[in-house]
């Protein structure tokens, strides 16, 4: 259970994508992974969340060798929370999933900055470039 009370005082990262093990969200997941400790030193810990199961998160996480934990939000109270539900289309049909979101929380659990629609070449580094302005 993740408890964000749990991480006061700690910038947090909380990065929503569709679905493990597909191309656009394992760049992205690699681009966190490969920036990890400098997170870590800006005093920052990095969450990514999408609707996929616990099982499915930790094949993928072990898979592509993640030192931050994936989340699983299947009854999609986070993505509800943050808004990050939309219709998309996928090869010309509408259909309903999460739009590729980042959100920064400061030390206080306030919420700093919201990337939305993200684009995933070079996102994790304009992420941390902010993190470290806090």
């Amino acid at each position: 259970m993740f408890k964000l009370s749990q991480h006061r005082g700690r910038k947090l990262v909380l990065y929503f994508y569709p679905k493990d093990n597909t191309p656009g969200c394992t760049t992205e997941g690699m681009q966190f992974r490969d920036l990890h400790m400098n997170f870590q030193r800006a005093g920052a810990g990095i969450f990514g969340i999408s609707r996929d199961s616990l099982r499915s998160h930790e094949s993928f996480k072990a898979k592509m060798h993640f030192p931050f934990e994936l989340l699983s939000d299947a009854e999609e109270a986070a993505c509800t929370l943050f808004g990050v539900i939309k219709m998309k289309n996928m090869y010309g049909k509408k259909v309903r999933g999460i739009e590729r979101s980042t959100f920064v929380l400061d030390g206080e659990g306030l919420l700093a900055r919201e990337w939305r629609g993200v684009k995933v070449p070079g996102h994790a580094q304009e992420v941390l470039d902010f993190v470290k302005t806090l």
